[in-house]
C-alpha cells in the first residue's frame, strides 16, 4: 500500500529531500533528521516511507559507489566503504558541498554585492563569483552607489 504524499512533503525542496536521503543512509532517525533540517517529523517519516527509507533497509551497508555505481567489496572488521576510489569521493563531495558539517563556519558575504555564499576551498575568498570580482576590480558602479558623487 502506497503512502499518500502529504502537503509538508510537497513543500520540501530537492536539496532537503537529498539531505534526508543522505542522513537516513547514515543511520539517523526521523527526529534527528527533522531537527537538523527544521522539518516536521511527520514530513520526514512520510518521505522515508514513500521512498523505502524506513526500517532496517535504511541502515544497510551500501553495496555500490555513491558516485559511479560500481559494486563495493567490504572487508570484515573495517569501516563501511561508500566510494570505490578517491576521485569518486572527491567528485561526489564537490557536487554535494551543502552536506558538509560546519556549514555555517564557511558562510561568507560577497564584498561586492553582499549576497551570502559558502566557501569550502579557501578561507580568503571574498566574492561569490567571477562576475562580482570583475565588477569590483574594474570599478562597475553598484546599484546602491549610483546616486553618490
Amino acid at each position: 500500500m502506497a503512502v499518500p504524499i502529504s502537503r509538508k512533503e510537497l513543500n520540501m525542496t530537492v536539496i532537503e529531500k537529498e539531505k534526508v536521503r543522505y542522513l537516513r543512509g547514515e543511520g539517523l532517525g526521523y527526529k534527528a533528521i527533522a531537527s537538523r533540517l527544521t522539518l516536521s517529523v511527520d514530513a520526514v517519516k512520510g518521505f522515508c516511507r514513500r521512498y523505502g527509507l524506513d526500517g532496517k533497509a535504511a541502515q544497510s551497508i551500501p553495496i555500490t559507489c555513491r558516485q559511479c555505481g560500481k559494486p563495493l567489496a567490504h572487508k570484515s572488521g573495517a569501516g563501511q566503504k561508500k566510494f570505490c576510489s578517491a576521485p569518486c569521493r572527491s567528485a561526489w563531495w564537490s557536487g554535494h558541498a551543502y552536506l558538509y558539517k560546519h556549514k555555517e563556519k564557511n558562510k561568507r558575504a560577497c564584498a561586492h554585492c553582499g549576497c551570502a555564499f559558502y566557501s569550502f576551498q579557501s578561507k580568503e575568498r571574498k566574492y561569490c563569483g567571477h562576475s562580482c570580482y570583475i565588477k569590483a576590480r574594474f570599478g562597475e558602479v553598484n546599484a546602491c552607489d549610483a546616486g553618490t558623487v
